[in-house]
């Protein structure tokens, strides 16, 4: 399994090329720069297979249209995200920043689905409050968290359709992933669930681990 890490657009998010040995890759979470990313794919002579959305805030959306001009392939979003991923160009003019739309997911995610690259296998796992429809891929010791955790800290649930309650349970599930979970989050540097139990003032009381 090889992971990269490009982070891009003005909210300076990570972007994930994952991969496994065949060349067959996906991004996850294509913040901006789409053409950038396709010509990042194309020097590694990748093979990208799919787009997985933990969410559908603009800074996670904006690289779609640039990569389905290169690559016509699925991109991956739970269907609770729908109007947030519609909202994506009145958002961007809130903001004053350039966005390019794309067409809607084509592929729904649900919680304990299996979404795979290669021989690569990661579950979904329906983690919302900071958006309706986020969802975190967790597989071979790894958990992309978008934005409902970060290295010290979790994501807003100030924002239009974000929930508190639903992010505070969400973030007890991913409290009780095996502590060596690396967390790569959507935003900021690598963590693992241990380090977040043991340091996050966040999780606090909920680094409880789930039942087997």
């Amino acid at each position: 399994m090889n992971i990269e890490v490009f982070v891009v657009g003005a909210f300076e998010e990570n972007t994930y090329l994952l991969s496994d040995a065949s060349g067959e890759a996906v991004f996850v979470d294509p913040g901006d720069e789409g053409d950038a990313l396709a010509d990042e794919l194309r020097a590694r002579e990748l093979t990208l297979k799919a787009i997985w959305l933990t969410h559908a805030h603009i800074d996670h959306i904006g690289g779609i249209a640039g990569l389905k001009r290169s690559f016509d392939v699925p991109v991956f979003m739970h269907p609770d995200d729908t109007p947030v991923y519609a909202r994506g160009s009145d958002v961007a003019r809130m903001y004053g920043l350039p966005f390019e739309e794309a067409p809607h997911p084509e592929r729904a995610l649900a919680e304990g689905d299996e979404v795979r690259v290669g021989s690569l296998r990661f579950s979904v796992m329906h983690v919302p409050g900071h958006a309706p429809g986020h969802v975190a891929f967790v597989g071979h010791g790894v958990a992309f968290s978008g934005d409902c955790l970060f290295a010290g800290s979790i994501g807003r649930s100030d924002l239009p359709l974000s929930d508190p309650v639903q992010l505070e349970a969400s973030l007890e599930r991913l409290a009780g992933l095996p502590p060596e979970t690396r967390v790569l989050p959507g935003h900021g540097p690598e963590t693992t669930i241990g380090r977040e139990r043991a340091t996050n003032p966040f999780l606090n009381g909920l680094a409880r681990p789930l039942s087997r």
